[in-house]
């Protein structure tokens, strides 16, 4: 009887640890698409920039005109009244 009721520990730590090495394996494999696609848009960026020296120029503008448009907005914002 004891015997019986110790192999179901086991059966139960097994799949309890099995569970978790799942759920593990699941974690790393999302960590690493998240850093495989990371890595695929700096390398497209890289070459983009190579490609093209002028477009490094061509996002800064449209960065500061974005950060621009966006205080403007906020300060539109501010002016409405809150009802």
């Amino acid at each position: 009887m004891a015997e019986s009721e110790f192999q179901e520990g086991n059966c139960d730590d097994r799949r309890k640890m099995r569970e978790n090495l799942k759920k593990d394996m699941e974690e790393i494999l999302e960590k690493m698409e998240k850093l495989t696609v990371h890595a695929t848009w700096m390398v497209y960026d890289y070459t983009a920039i190579q490609i093209n020296p002028d477009l490094t120029n061509a996002m800064q503008h449209l960065e500061d005109v974005f950060l621009r448009c966006k205080e403007q907005i906020e300060k539109k914002w501010q002016e409405v009244p809150m009802e």
